[in-house]
């Protein structure tokens, strides 16, 4: 049963070593998502699942290790109680592990990798199923919102965006495991969405378990959406 999620963005420059001097950009970014994970360590939760979007579907349940090298910084994380030695994270998966071991996390931990194009009803019962793991489970959700929200975004500026988060984070702020679950597939494609996939994940898990909700963070840095939640 699903008793807590925290809901976080993934850019790398969440990680100060990833982003040099411009680290205290995202000062704000990065306390709402200790928040946020702090308060999914704190919920009694007994397993911890991580999903995110990766080039193909997996599931690591015995550790999982990812680095920054890609990114010119020699520092890599690992799946809390899971070896060094393991199958690679995605970048995705990477940033969520970094999240949990500044949270200093114990709990066991799985991650989950989802392909960006899946379709909805498949995500929904992946969730379902993420949640029957376990009494008490736990999700860290990891995924961006639109990269076409300025004119300097990955994406350029696409009048769209800025709707399509809005509707993202008031689903987020109140629970609404429907509005995720009716994210159009082909609207997130065309505005560089990369949470549709984690979000309708999260949309199946929590499905009926009455969970409420806090907004922690939404802004737009780097003409990238960003959204830190808390549902428990």
């Amino acid at each position: 049963m699903l008793v807590a999620a925290a809901v976080c963005p993934c850019p790398p420059l969440l990680v100060p070593e990833v982003a040099a001097g411009a680290a205290p950009e995202l000062d704000g970014l990065r306390e709402a998502c200790a928040a946020a994970v702090g308060e999914l360590l704190e919920s009694g939760a007994e397993l911890i699942v991580v999903v995110g979007t990766g080039p193909k579907a997996q599931v690591w349940t015995e550790g999982g290790a990812g680095s920054f090298h890609r990114y010119g910084v020699s520092r890599a994380v690992r799946l809390p109680l899971g070896g060094i030695e393991g199958p690679e994270l995605s970048p995705a998966l990477t940033v969520g592990a970094w999240l949990l071991e500044q949270a200093e996390a114990a709990l066991p931990t799985h991650a989950c990798a989802v392909r960006a194009d899946t379709a909805p009803e498949r995500l929904l019962g992946l969730g379902q199923g993420l949640a029957e793991l376990a009494d008490r489970v736990g999700l860290l959700v990891l995924g961006d919102g639109s990269a076409c929200r300025s004119v300097k975004a990955p994406g350029y500026l696409d009048e769209r965006a800025e709707g399509y988060d809005a509707v993202v984070a008031a689903a987020l702020a109140e629970a609404d495991t429907k509005t995720l679950a009716g994210l159009d597939p082909a609207l997130s494609a065309e505005l560089l969405v990369d949470g549709r996939a984690p979000w309708q994940v999260l949309a199946g898990a929590a499905e009926g378990a009455g969970l409420g909700a806090q907004l922690r963070y939404e802004a737009a840095p780097y003409g990238v959406g960003y959204v830190v939640a808390s549902w428990r």
